[in-house]
């Protein structure tokens, strides 16, 4: 229930966040969202009967299922990289890339000379 809780916090953070306009927020959206997942990734591999990641080999049904873990590490990976694409994405952006409310400079000053 608590993995529950926190992957839903997460989500609805990160939508609050991709809401906004600012590119640093749509990246902190992201990161979020990617947290999200990995919680939800582990909570599909059974949190309440895990047991240690090696077990005893008397009983191997005691023993961690590797399949969501290796899911996690691969979702991290993926997470990573998408956040370093979009942060050079919002570093090498112009101005002109629309992600401001109202308008800019530039249309203040071309009321001004068609008037």
């Amino acid at each position: 229930m608590t993995v529950a809780l926190v992957s839903g916090v997460l989500v609805a953070g990160a939508v609050y966040l991709f809401m906004q306009r600012e590119m640093l927020r749509v990246i902190l959206g992201f990161v979020l969202l990617g947290h999200a997942a990995n919680l939800v990734l582990m909570a599909a591999g059974g949190t309440a009967r895990r047991g240690e990641p090696f077990g005893t080999p008397a009983d191997p049904s005691t023993v961690a299922d590797p399949l969501p873990q290796a899911f996690v590490l691969t979702a991290i990976v993926i997470a990573f990289s998408i956040t370093i694409f979009m942060l050079v994405l919002s570093v090498t952006g112009t101005d002109s890339d629309d992600t401001a409310d109202g308008a800019t400079d530039v249309d203040i000053e071309d009321e001004g000379v068609r008037a």
